[in-house]
């Protein structure tokens, strides 16, 4: 139940919607700021500094989205170094900032992740695919999707914030309020009436929770920084296993952003994910070794090795993935399914509020402005336009098409608002609807014939548009529940969240291409045993990928090996297995594959031909998408081994186990997942000393869980999370320019650096990580930091 501030008179609520409600607690309803209050609010300095914090925190979510598949809020940790920044500005004679200040902030801040979901979870499955990620795509995509979940939301936020306020909780968005309201400058509790004591105490501890987010970046910035350009330790500890249990490794990889998100999801998520890296890695290679090592053939869909012959990481590759990708797509069904009655309910729900809220009124007060419907119907006309004649979307003038992408954005923020106002953003089932709108379009495309190649691109382009409106419209339906908590005006939000969705839009599509070239592996295929074309072969001309103009395409090698070999080639995209791995390739002018080239995100190869390594990315649904798409347009799947993973998803609801974590947790590598686990487990160790601490209180399980959130842990996760991701992205710009001084780093600690290489290395790298699980259990505990006296923040 949303709080009441009993220190105004309740019949103060005109002054929000203007009229009389027949909801009991909007009725009693008082903002943080009343609607009389004039304080600066859309002033340039919070508008910039929220739209860097955006493109910083949406760089590092599409990082973590193609390393693991999730992201994590980034509103709070904005929120917290937006108090930081200016209350460490007002030190040196500037002027602090307003509480409406620093919600523009977090607003500004918040759509550089919901963006950066939509797009790693749809654009990479383009690349996987064997096609061309066109940068104009990217940020065409990123663009459209995004501004239909902003003007969507617009017209449905008095019927979704406003009425149905007390009964939508928008639990990230309630607790963002409450780190604004417990840190508000003296300005603002002047403008609240707050008590200067009670106030002053809270603002202090926002202050050091925004010291601990800085400490906590700078750690995993350091960390994650110095392992991948000087290689202090093995990024990757492993123990493969013999006889008699051939095919069996434990991994770890050494990233304190993937610790930190294991602390924040907790223990459960977490350890469903690690048992489903301990299906693959010690029960289904092991097996598949043990089974397949007396053959001497490669078994498909594997065409170049026996499983006699084939590493770990190979056997992943070739049948795990796909096993994998059969269960996430299960587990990620089976949720949509169960939650179709809340969608339903949501749908009525939410058209029945639209009805109810009535035309737009005049005489407004400020807390009750919105954007005008002059600028939503004209915004969406806009983009009816652009993706009728937009040459990327392939949809030629075609009206209906346009609409339907339209008419699939609104239903769906629609449904992602009301579902995240019910069970919260980590709960809301957004994958389950993008991979609900690509199925139906699939299907539709079917139907009507459009199987090609190039309908691939279209149908993921559509998938992408309607997934990052339904992320976004989820995200400012938090950030609109944060403003009316503590008196924002509206249009001032949404004008915000508009920049700095357009601002990371421009931002994330470069750096997504960046992080793809960086890994990118040029195989050559002659002479190759991976390839086992026959004399003689040539590609057909007509498979030849085509430009712009319809004519084939042409290419030449890029990135670091782009002064190996200068020639230009055909680019050919091999759809199936025979005789080689499918995927892009080049081809010269008689048509016989010279290079394979293996993208950076999904791709196999992780050294270049000079054995220099590089990073790759397993972007595990946008995998799944790309699968999907082979599916049911291209008929290209070994159905045998995704329906393994089907019914491992089957097993695991039929067993009353929630199959999604786990799935995802079969399909990435044990070494991805490890660390996630052992976020969770500290996370656990804190979470039993928190149950100690309060037994006496008789807390409810919700008022403890609520108790880990706003542990200090939360905050230091958040700042490992933001500092070795970007670190990572950082990396991976400089890998290129840099590569031979990295290599020569590389040399070196192979040679003299036990952490790196030796007999003992793999146990060596595991003491920096185990102490920076240490160091996260302590400040989980307030051990190292001493929470300050008032009361504690709600994050």
């Amino acid at each position: 139940m949303a709080q009441i501030d009993l220190r105004n008179p309740p019949n103060e609520f005109p002054d929000i919607v203007g009229t009389k409600s027949e909801n009991p607690i909007l009725a009693s309803f008082r903002p943080f700021i009343p609607a009389r209050a004039q304080l600066r609010e859309l002033t340039p300095l919070p508008l910039i500094i929220g739209t860097l914090l955006g493109m910083v925190f949406g760089a590092s979510s599409l990082y973590l989205v193609l390393k693991v598949g999730l992201t994590v809020s980034a509103s709070i940790p904005v929120a917290v170094i937006s108090i930081t920044i200016f209350r460490l500005l007002s030190k040196f004679g500037l002027r602090d900032s307003t509480v409406l200040e620093n919600n523009i902030v977090q607003t500004a801040g918040s759509a550089g992740e919901s963006i950066a979901f939509g797009l790693g979870v749809t654009m990479p499955a383009i690349m996987i695919l064997g096609f061309d990620l066109e940068i104009t795509r990217v940020m065409l995509v990123a663009t459209l999707g995004g501004l239909i979940g902003i003007l969507m939301m617009i017209p449905l936020r008095r019927a979704l914030i406003v009425q149905q306020h007390g009964y939508l909780k928008y639990p990230e968005g309630t607790a963002c309020a409450e780190v604004l309201k417990a840190a508000a400058s003296a300005e603002s509790r002047d403008a609240a009436h707050a008590g200067d004591a009670v106030a002053r105490a809270a603002a202090d501890e926002a202050v050091s929770g925004g010291k601990i987010i800085i400490g906590g970046f700078a750690i995993g910035f350091i960390y994650y920084g110095l392992q991948q350009i000087f290689k202090i330790m093995k990024e990757v500890p492993e123990k493969i296993f013999t006889k008699p249990f051939r095919g069996a490794s434990i991994s770890l990889e050494n990233n304190p952003a993937l610790l930190g998100v294991g602390y924040i999801i907790g223990p459960r998520i977490s350890s469903l994910m690690m048992a489903g890296g301990v299906l693959s890695y010690l029960v289904l290679i092991p097996a598949i070794k043990f089974f397949g090592s007396a053959g001497t053939l490669p078994l498909p869909p594997e065409t170049a090795h026996s499983i006699a012959d084939m590493s770990v990481e190979q056997i992943q590759k070739g049948y795990i993935l796909y096993i994998g990708a059969g269960a996430v797509a299960a587990a990620g069904i089976i949720s949509l399914f169960r939650s179709i009655p809340l969608i339903w309910h949501g749908l009525k729900g939410g058209l029945a509020d639209l009805r109810r809220s009535g035309a737009v009124r005049e005489n407004l007060p400020r807390t009750d402005q919105d954007l005008s419907m002059k600028w939503v119907l004209g915004g969406i006309i806009a983009l009816l336009i652009v993706m009728m004649i937009a040459p990327q979307l392939n949809l030629r003038f075609n009206l209906l098409g346009a609409i339907l992408i339209v008419a699939f954005g609104f239903l769906f923020v629609l449904v992602s608002s009301r579902l995240t106002g019910e069970v919260g953003s980590s709960s809301c089932p957004t994958s389950g609807m993008m991979i609900a709108t690509l199925l139906l379009t699939c299907l539709i495309f079917l139907a009507i014939g459009w199987t090609a190649p190039p309908y691939f691109v279209t149908a993921l382009s559509i998938g992408g548009i309607v997934c990052i409106a339904s992320s976004n419209g989820g995200t400012i339906s938090q950030d609109l529940k944060t403003g009316f908590l503590v008196g924002s005006t509206p249009k001032s939000q949404q004008i915000a969240i508009l920049i700095g969705t357009l601002a990371s839009c421009i931002i994330l599509g470069p750096i997504l291409m960046k992080l793809n070239q960086s890994g990118t592996v040029y195989v050559p295929v002659a002479g190759n045993a991976d390839f086992a074309f026959p004399p003689g072969f040539h590609a057909d001309p007509a498979d030849y990928l085509k430009d712009s103009n319809g004519q084939p395409k042409r290419d030449r090698l890029s990135g670091a090996q782009s002064g190996a070999d200068p020639n230009e080639y055909f680019v050919y995209y091999k759809t199936n297995t025979d005789n080689g791995p499918a995927g892009r390739y080049l081809v010269n002018n008689i048509g016989v594959p010279v290079y394979l080239a293996d993208p950076g995100i999904n791709g196999v190869y992780d050294k270049r031909p000079d054995g220099s390594s590089v990073q790759k990315f397993t972007a595990p649904k946008a995998t799944l998408v790309s699968y999907i798409i082979k599916g049911i347009l291209g008929g290209q799947l070994p159905w045998g081994l995704v329906l393994l993973g089907v019914f491992i998803a089957v097993v695991l609801e039929l067993s009353g186990v929630s199959a999604l974590a786990f799935a995802v947790g079969v399909y990435l590598p044990i070494s991805t997942s490890a660390p996630v686990y052992a976020g969770g487990m500290v996370r656990w160790l804190v979470d039993r000393y928190t149950r100690r601490k309060h037994a006496r209180a008789q807390l409810t399980e919700d008022q403890l869980v609520a108790e880990g959130d706003k542990s200090n842990g939360v905050l230091l996760s958040s700042g490992y999370i933001a500092g070795g991701t970007l670190a990572g992205v950082l990396f991976a710009f400089l890998a290129i320019p840099m590569k031979d001084r990295l290599e020569a780093f590389e040399g070196w600690a192979t040679a003299h650096n036990p952490f790196f290489e030796g007999p003992h290395a793999d146990l060596l790298a595991l003491i920096p990580f185990i102490a920076l699980c240490f160091l996260l259990y302590l400040v989980g505990r307030d051990l190292l930091l001493a929470p300050p006296p008032g009361k504690k923040i709600k994050t």
